[in-house]
C-alpha cells in the first residue's frame, strides 16, 4: 500500500527528534492558535498524534476532532495521546477515500502531501476543500525547497528523506507538489505563514471564500 507508514510508527518520533530536533514540532504548534472554542477539527493523516497533544494543551476541552489515517500501527499510536477532555474519532483510512456528511471548521494537514504526487494531491485537495467550511481555516505544515543556490542542502534532504521512506511506507512521490496553486486557484487567503529549520519546514493558515 502506498503512503502507509505502519513499519515506521515505532521509530518515527524518535527519528524525527535526531533529524530536526523540535522544528516539526514548533512548526505544528505555530499554527493552532487559530482554533476556536468548541472547534469542529479534521485531521489529515495525522500520523502518530503528537498534534493531538498539542491541541489538549492549548483547547482541554470543547473541541471535536476527526482523525484520518492511512496506517494503522500509526493510528494505534495516535489513540494513546492524552487529549484532555477532547473528543477524538480516529478512523482508519486513507484520506482520498474519506467521505462525511459534516463540515468542519477547522482542516489539519501536517506532512501529508508530501507524501503525493501532482495528480494524487490535487484529489487530496479537493476532498478536503469540499470538508471545510466556508471562511473556515485550514492548518497546513509541510517541507519547503527554496530556489536558490545557499540553500542546496534543502534539496538534499528532500531526496534522502524521499529514498528511505519510498523503501520503509512505499511514499509514491519523489517530489513536492505545487500546493500553493491548489489553493490560490480555490481563492483561499494566506492569513499566517511562518518558516522553520532554515526555511526547510513552512506553516500556513489558509482561510477558506
Amino acid at each position: 500500500m502506498n503512503n502507509n507508514y505502519d513499519r515506521a510508527a515505532g521509530f518515527y518520533d524518535k527519528l524525527s527528534k535526531v533529524v530536526f530536533g523540535n522544528a516539526l514540532t514548533e512548526a505544528q504548534r505555530s499554527v493552532l492558535h487559530f482554533i476556536p472554542e468548541n472547534a469542529k477539527i479534521l485531521i489529515a493523516g495525522g500520523g502518530t498524534g503528537m498534534v493531538l497533544e498539542e491541541i489538549a494543551r492549548m483547547r482541554t476541552s470543547g473541541i471535536h476532532i476527526t482523525y484520518v489515517e492511512i496506517s494503522e500501527k500509526m493510528l494505534a499510536v495516535a489513540r494513546r495521546r492524552k487529549v484532555g477532555e477532547n473528543k477524538v474519532q480516529f478512523i482508519h483510512a486513507a484520506i482520498e477515500t474519506f467521505h462525511s456528511n459534516e463540515k468542519f471548521d477547522i482542516i489539519v494537514t501536517s506532512f501529508l502531501f508530501d507524501n503525493f504526487k501532482e495528480d494524487k494531491a490535487a484529489v487530496v485537495f479537493n476532498v478536503l476543500d469540499n470538508l471545510l467550511i466556508p471562511n473556515g481555516s485550514w492548518l497546513f505544515t509541510d517541507f519547503n525547497i527554496e530556489k536558490n543556490q545557499s540553500r542546496i542542502w534543502q534539496r538534499w534532504l528532500l531526496k534522502s528523506m524521499y529514498f528511505f521512506f519510498r523503501i520503509i511506507s512505499n511514499v509514491e512521490a519523489n517530489d513536492l507538489p505545487e500546493i500553493e496553486m491548489l489553493y490560490s486557484n480555490a481563492g483561499y487567503k494566506v492569513v499566517f505563514q511562518k518558516l522553520f529549520y532554515g526555511n526547510f519546514i513552512k506553516s500556513f493558515v489558509y482561510q477558506r471564500p
